[in-house]
């Protein structure tokens, strides 16, 4: 982990250093990026979260682009920025549709989750497509663009 450490980009690449916590890396930078996903919807809203995402889209991008040619591993697991630009996203489409509670909060968990963990096509087919720095991140903008389609839709039919 020291290696990971060098730089404000190793640190960002890693969420703010939840990508280093044992274990399920993604799991933890998904939750760990519902905190500042909190703070944001209390300034922004749901399109004020939705911008931030867009903007760590292009800093992890930005990140990945940096911090890759310092690794062996190029598409190291506690690299989790993705999975907060996809969770934020992800919740933050649910929240254009139904208000900001604990269930939605954890809808959008596990929805983005779900197809980032699973990576159903086309989520695997993303993952392999352009180079690393893109398909790392893109490919958790695609789970969260089908994790809040699937739980939109299952929100709606349940009458949530």
């Amino acid at each position: 982990m020291l290696a990971e450490l060098r730089s404000i980009h190793h640190w960002l690449a890693a969420g703010l250093g939840s990508g280093w916590l044992p274990k399920a890396p993604g799991t933890w930078g998904s939750l760990a990026s519902l905190l500042p996903a909190w703070l944001i919807l209390q300034q922004g809203g749901a399109v004020g979260l939705l911008v931030a995402s867009l903007l760590i889209l292009l800093l992890g991008c930005w990140n990945c682009y940096v911090v890759l040619p310092t690794l062996k591993d190029k598409d190291p697991g506690w690299i989790v920025i993705d999975e907060w630009a996809g969770q934020w996203l992800c919740l933050g489409l649910m929240l254009l549709v139904f208000e900001l509670t604990p269930l939605t909060v954890l809808l959008a968990f596990i929805g983005f989750r779900g197809f980032d963990i699973l990576k159903p096509w086309p989520v695997s087919r993303i993952e392999t497509v352009g180079p690393p720095w893109w398909s790392i991140m893109a490919d958790d903008i695609a789970a969260g663009l089908m994790g809040a389609t699937v739980m939109i839709t299952i929100g709606l039919m349940a009458g949530l």
